[in-house]
């Protein structure tokens, strides 16, 4: 059996599979790239940012500006910005940056598990339907009828035949159905733990962000004092 005559023989919930597979397939590749552009070229750019502020903060924020790609430097900028804020409006400010930030991170996953749930639903469904084509066809009574002229050996052995064909066909949308969400399910939780990681970063770069945002702030209030 080819691999249309097999896909054709798994009955109408192959085309949704085949839909959920190719849509699983485009959001795996866009969120490859999304991660493969983002992990190590970040981590470098937190570490360079960090070291810019502690010594030249307005190099550090020409950095951020130059590199909005960056989530990081979208969540740097929306504190640094600030007009001589306090040290808990600078935490407000990238706590609530931050957070509008995981979006984008966690972009797609409820699609990932909407196909992880349904595809072996739908393949079980398949199967069902296939059980049923086959029950439905099978003809009692003609094979009753033979076994009374003496053919009861053939036409049994047909019928067996033809149901062991049904079933194993029929299972076909099963075992799509589960091959999809398998695929799907390791790759979302791939990107689940790249996500996890990227949350971690964020908390930990921020942290020291802050920290240095607070010994800047107060070399400010003794100047100002100084000022005066």
């Amino acid at each position: 059996m080819g691999l249309i005559e097999l896909f054709l023989s798994g009955g109408v919930v192959m085309w949704p599979l085949l839909a959920f597979s190719l849509l699983a397939t485009t959001l795996v590749l866009e969120r490859g790239w999304f991660w493969l552009q983002l992990i190590q070229p970040q981590d470098q750019f937190i570490q360079q940012v960090l070291q810019q502020y502690g010594a030249q903060p307005q190099t550090a924020i020409d950095l951020l500006k130059q590199n909005p790609q960056f989530p990081i430097a979208r969540i740097f900028l929306a504190a640094l910005t600030l007009e001589q804020g306090t040290p808990e409006d600078f935490r407000l400010a990238l706590e609530s940056a931050a957070q509008a930030e995981m979006p984008l991170l966690k972009r797609f996953n409820t699609v990932f598990e909407s196909i992880i749930g349904v595809a072996p639903l739908l393949g079980l469904l398949g199967t069902i339907l296939g059980l049923m084509r086959t029950f439905a066809s099978l003809r009692l009574g003609e094979a009753i009828g033979t076994a009374a002229s003496g053919v009861a050996d053939s036409a049994a052995g047909s019928s067996a035949g033809n149901v062991t064909a049904g079933i194993s066909t029929a299972l076909v949308s099963t075992a799509a159905g589960l091959l999809v969400a398998i695929a799907t399910l390791l790759f979302a939780n791939l990107f689940m733990g790249l996500y996890r990681r990227q949350r971690a970063a964020i908390e930990s770069s921020t942290g020291r962000l802050e920290l240095l945002y607070r010994q800047y702030y107060r070399q400010y209030l003794a100047r100002q004092k100084a000022k005066h």
